[in-house]
């Protein structure tokens, strides 16, 4: 009898084992079942499927969202409109940007085990001859002639007249030629003859009689924004001046269609990386403080927020100082229902949703800070405002080397940089590979006057592109803990250019126009913004703040040429071939 019991006991056991496992495997495979039943539902709609994908012109609602009870009816339903494109990014052509190379994983990496097959990278075939590689210029990346108008006029998505900033850019000091580019001046050397075609990235045996073209003129035409954009970046900038690709690209931010979405690894805040219809990738920063709010006091510059709104009008304002070292960066206002949650793959930043007592939709995501219910980002009740930054290249395309900033702060509570006790720094600086030679050391004062005007403390790091060696600009990346106070000045942002007392003569005329009234920076900048999509960008303090900041660096560069000369602290540029020149002083 004793035995028998024992036998019944351990068969209950395992029945209730294998219930807990039947379970929980019906757990996870609930929400892909739903998709694809809500999914042959939708199919059958037809154009109401299809409307119903659409969150580009919806108001927000009053009441609870209907995700909490059907988690994926509406992204299946979007799913379904778009049955020519492939359910998630395949074509491994763009890589985030990032001083780490190891966290530069595209939403494809992060989201392993959910294509059947490894997906394939689709790079053209060198042509035969390299003598008939044609390098693609700026004005012909649209198979035209290069437009009349100024990048002013042409770029904006509506708001405001475009005045100033064409009358900026039709300046002289706007109009300075780049060297010529030869072969080793472009990041990428490509045959114009290619057609890009999508399909070839889901399967490279497909053919099309179109694929290659005798000319030129339809294949680069052909080509999606972002793939225009990475064209056109060669040893002197990100892009040109005229190049009507950039006016494109953000209209493409604010409005392609989102197919993907997945958290990008390591950093301390969220940020999530968004896959376009058309195979382009974005870094996507979510909203946290609105237009007026500053950075707490009590706050270390390493602790603070990451602002959306500082990524956008640091575009804008690299831009305005003729730097084009910022990549394309946009507004827009996420639908975090159709257009994060129902097209995620990521189970950890899927599980972070959740309705808050206000009947909003909240998620926290992953990371080393702000990430968690107390510190969630809610929509209204599920729009959320965010920043869109255009991916470069591909690091298996287009290596970049990452460089330790000589004026990294401490990053520590109560320690102090070395460049914060020695006002003799720059001299050893000077002295130290790359900045003994080159341009280098000109590139980190421009990248000094363009963090002091934004206030931002946090540039620890930059980075360039390997290929080009030390003679090229420095990237500009990561820029969101810019704008947080328009209250205080953080005169320690200037010290680089006042040990070093250097600075680029186009800079320095550069800044001088800009605090002329007809020319004002704030004026520029507030007219610039107006055509993003979610303007207004700056609480108007903040626009008053750069051109106070803008007086205080040309006070700086007065005392320095005061103190040294014209000569010594104003480098002439205005010189072709200026990264061959030594900068030793």
């Amino acid at each position: 009898m004793k035995m028998l019991l024992v036998r019944k006991f351990r068969v209950l056991i395992l029945m209730v084992f294998l219930v807990a496992c039947t379970m929980h495997i019906m757990i996870d495979l609930l929400p892909k079942l739903e998709k694809r039943s809500a999914g042959a539902e939708g199919g059958g709609g037809g154009g109401a499927g299809a409307e119903a994908g659409c969150s580009c012109a919806h108001k927000p609602r009053e009441e609870a969202p209907e995700w909490a009870q059907q988690p994926a009816a509406q992204g299946a339903s979007e799913a379904a409109a778009a049955g020519d494109w492939p359910s998630k990014h395949t074509l491994r052509i763009l890589q985030d940007f990032s001083s780490d190379p190891g966290s530069n994983l595209t939403s494809r990496s992060l989201e392993r085990g959910a294509s059947p097959r490894a997906p394939r990278r689709l790079q053209p075939p060198a042509p035969p001859d390299r003598g008939h590689r044609a390098l693609i210029p700026d004005a012909r990346l649209l198979g035209r002639p290069r437009p009349a108008q100024q990048p002013g006029a042409e770029e904006g998505a509506g708001g405001g007249s475009p005045a100033r900033l064409a009358a900026l850019f039709a300046h002289p000091l706007y109009q300075l030629p780049t060297p010529p580019l030869r072969d080793q001046d472009v990041l990428f050397n490509v045959n114009s003859d290619i057609r890009f075609n999508p399909k070839a990235a889901e399967n490279p045996e497909w053919q099309n009689e179109n694929e290659f073209l005798p000319t030129g003129e339809t294949s680069i035409d052909a080509y999606p924004n972002w793939l225009k954009f990475h064209i056109g970046i060669n040893r002197y900038e990100l892009y040109s001046r005229h190049n009507p690709t950039i006016g494109a690209l953000l209209q493409d931010l604010a409005t392609q269609k989102i197919t993907s979405v997945a958290m990008k690894s390591g950093g301390t805040q969220l940020k999530l990386i968004m896959t376009f219809q058309n195979y382009g990738q974005a870094l996507f920063k979510p909203m946290k403080q609105t237009r007026e709010q500053e950075t707490p006091p009590d706050f270390f510059y390493f602790s603070d927020y990451e602002r959306h709104n500082a990524e956008i009008a640091a575009f804008h304002l690299d831009r305005i100082l003729d730097f084009r070292r910022v990549p394309p960066v946009a507004g827009r206002l996420v639908n975090m229902t159709r257009e994060i949650r129902d097209v995620t793959r990521d189970k950890k930043l899927w599980r972070t949703f959740f309705i808050s007592p206000a009947n909003n939709i909240c998620f926290y995501g992953e990371c080393s800070y702000y990430c968690s219910t107390e510190h969630a980002l809610c929509g209204k009740p599920d729009q959320i405002e965010g920043s869109l930054a255009a991916f470069l290249p591909d690091l298996s395309l287009a290596k970049r080397k990452t460089w330790r900033n000589p004026w990294r702060r401490s990053y520590h509570k109560r320690k102090k940089a070395e460049w914060e006790v020695d006002p003799e720094y720059c001299e050893e600086v000077k002295q130290t590979p790359p900045y003994d030679s080159g341009t280098r050391i000109l590139d980190i004062m421009d990248m000094t006057v363009f963090d002091f005007l934004m206030g931002n403390m946090d540039r620890h790091h930059y980075e360039t592109f390997e290929k080009f060696g030390n003679e090229t600009f420095i990237i500009h990346l990561d820029n969101g803990r810019g704008f947080g106070k328009y209250s205080h000045d953080e005169l320690s942002i200037l010290v680089p250019l006042n040990q070093c007392c250097r600075i680029r003569k186009s800079t320095y005329l550069r800044l001088q126009l800009l605090a002329k009234e007809e020319y004002k920076l704030s004026h520029l900048m507030e007219e610039s913004l107006q055509r993003d999509k979610i303007a207004p960008i700056l609480y108007k303090l903040h626009l008053e703040a750069m051109d106070r900041r803008l007086r205080l660096v040309l006070k700086a560069v007065s005392d320095c040429i005061e103190k040294d000369g014209f000569d010594s602290v104003v480098e002439n540029d205005f010189v072709a071939n200026m990264n061959t020149r030594t900068t030793k002083r």
